[in-house]
C-alpha cells in the first residue's frame, strides 16, 4: 500500500479495526489481524497506537461520536414533552439495536471492564460523555418547552440511561443486531418513557401516554 500520513492512517485503521472487532470480537482485534484487516505491516498498528489501551479508547471513542452523532440528529418532531421524548427514545434504540451492531461492541468493552483497570478507565469516559449528552439533550427540550424540571436533569439522564441498558442487554443477548424487539421489551421500553416524563414533571406519568 502506498505511503500515507500518520494524520490519515490513524482513523484509517480505528476504522479496520472497529469493522474487524464488530464482526469478530474485541478478542480478535490483535495488532496483526487490524494490519491485515487494512492491507498494511503489523509494525503500522504499532507505530500508530503506541499500546493495546490508546487503541481500545481511540476504537471506543469512535464507536460512541458515531452512536451520539446519531442520536442528536434525530428530530423530535412537534407535539407534546413527553411525545418528543419517547420519539427521541426511539431513536436512540434504533442507534443501540441497529444491524451495525456497535452496541455489541460497546457491551464488550463493558464486560472487558470489570477486569481490566485501563478499559475501565476508557469505560467510565464513555459513561460520562453518553450522560452528558442526555443531560443537554433532556435540559434543551425542556427548555423549548419552558419547562422547569422536577428532578435535576443530570440525575433523570442516570436514571434513564440505567434502565435503558438494562433493555439493551436483554434486547441483544437474545437477539442479533438490527431484529425486532419482542413486545414485552417494546412494552418495557414505553414504561421506561413514561417514568422517566413522570420525573421530569414531578408526577407519575400515564402509561404509555405523553405529557
Amino acid at each position: 500500500m502506498a505511503h500515507v500520513p500518520a494524520s490519515e492512517r490513524r482513523p484509517q485503521l480505528v476504522r479496520a479495526a472497529i469493522d474487524l472487532m464488530t464482526r469478530e470480537g474485541v478478542a480478535a482485534g490483535s495488532t496483526r489481524a487490524i494490519a491485515a484487516e487494512l492491507g498494511v505491516a503489523q509494525a503500522t498498528v504499532h507505530y500508530t497506537f503506541g499500546t493495546k489501551k490508546d487503541l481500545y479508547r481511540s476504537v471506543v471513542e469512535e464507536v460512541a461520536s458515531q452512536f451520539i452523532d446519531q442520536v442528536r440528529a434525530a428530530s423530535p418532531g412537534d407535539g407534546p414533552f413527553g411525545e418528543q421524548v419517547r420519539t427521541l427514545v426511539h431513536a436512540l434504540w434504533a442507534a443501540a439495536t441497529g444491524e451495525e451492531g456497535r452496541c455489541v461492541l460497546l457491551s464488550e468493552f463493558s464486560a472487558l471492564a470489570m477486569r481490566d483497570p485501563d478499559v475501565r478507565e476508557i469505560m467510565l469516559g464513555l459513561d460520562r460523555a453518553i450522560e452528558g449528552t442526555a443531560t443537554e439533550m433532556l435540559a434543551a427540550l425542556a427548555a423549548a418547552h419552558r419547562l422547569t424540571l422536577a428532578v435535576p436533569a443530570r440525575e433523570i439522564a442516570v436514571h434513564f440511561l440505567s434502565g435503558f441498558d438494562g433493555l439493551t442487554a436483554r434486547h441483544l443477548t437474545g437477539h442479533s443486531p438490527g431484529e425486532p424487539a419482542d413486545p414485552d421489551t417494546l412494552r418495557a421500553l414505553d414504561l421506561l418513557v413514561a417514568t422517566t416524563v413522570g420525573l421530569c414533571l414531578g408526577t407519575p406519568a400515564a402509561v404509555g401516554r405523553g405529557a
